[in-house]
């Protein structure tokens, strides 16, 4: 007399599951290592745009975008169509003054009048940036790979250790991970020495900027958020 009972899975039924589910984690590891590693390349990519554009104007027009006194002359009203107002100098004193950033908490961008601002004005009326050529939008601060904003500003402390020298590129908002990554393919891989830099910012805090030259740069710490600045010289 035959009893019935429940059937278990064979040890073969087992390992084929455990091989799918094997495959499964490697293929989301994987996309996860591929999603990584294109914002490493992106970042990159954010800090060689921004330097080729510089350098491209400067060659153009023997002036620093943002600091270009000839800039109205240039671009003047109507100069990208009928509704368009005239580009804004700079004073041409070889410095682009003024902040980065009003509020690194909130990716606030400088003042209109600042030439912080005035960089992205005038590198888009060159047609070296994609964006918005005069007016009320066309200093706002592009968007990097990660999320984050891209900014620049002069370098101008006088502190033992910490000064960079000359303009600076700035990316906000890169991950502990792939500002490390970024700094060891085109610097150092410190984060307090050579020509990029680092900072760790908390979000929810406002800072006053000059970024770099307030405070000194901390080795790279798992789990935070960078401020990562590259300089131009």
């Amino acid at each position: 007399m035959k009893t019935s009972g429940q059937e278990g899975f064979t040890l073969v039924e087992i390992a084929i599951v455990l091989v799918i589910v094997g495959l499964l984690l490697a293929a989301v590891m994987k996309g996860q290592e591929m999603v990584t590693q294109g914002k490493i390349k992106g970042t990159i990519s954010d800090f060689n745009s921004v330097l080729t554009a510089y350098n491209g104007y400067q060659d153009r027009y023997k002036a620093i975008p943002g600091d270009d006194s000839g800039a109205a002359a240039r671009w003047p009203t109507g100069a990208f169509g009928t509704d368009s107002v005239a580009a804004v100098n700079g004073n041409g004193d070889g410095v682009i003054a003024g902040l980065y950033s009003t509020n690194l908490g909130t990716d606030a961008a400088p003042t209109a009048a600042q030439e912080s601002n005035l960089f992205w004005q005038h590198l888009r009326a060159a047609g070296f940036f994609a964006g918005i050529q005069t007016g009320n939008g066309s200093g706002t601060l592009p968007i990097n790979s990660v999320g984050g904003t891209i900014g620049v500003e002069n370098d101008t402390t006088s502190t033992a250790g910490i000064r960079m020298g000359g303009v600076l590129i700035c990316l906000t908002s890169i991950p502990e991970k792939i500002a490390t990554a970024v700094d060891r393919q085109i610097d150092d891989g410190d984060a307090t020495m050579g020509s990029v830099r680092s900072l760790a910012i908390a979000a929810a805090t406002p800072v006053v900027l000059p970024v770099l030259t307030s405070a000194s740069p901390a080795a790279y710490v798992s789990g935070s958020s960078y401020v990562m600045c590259r300089s131009v010289l």
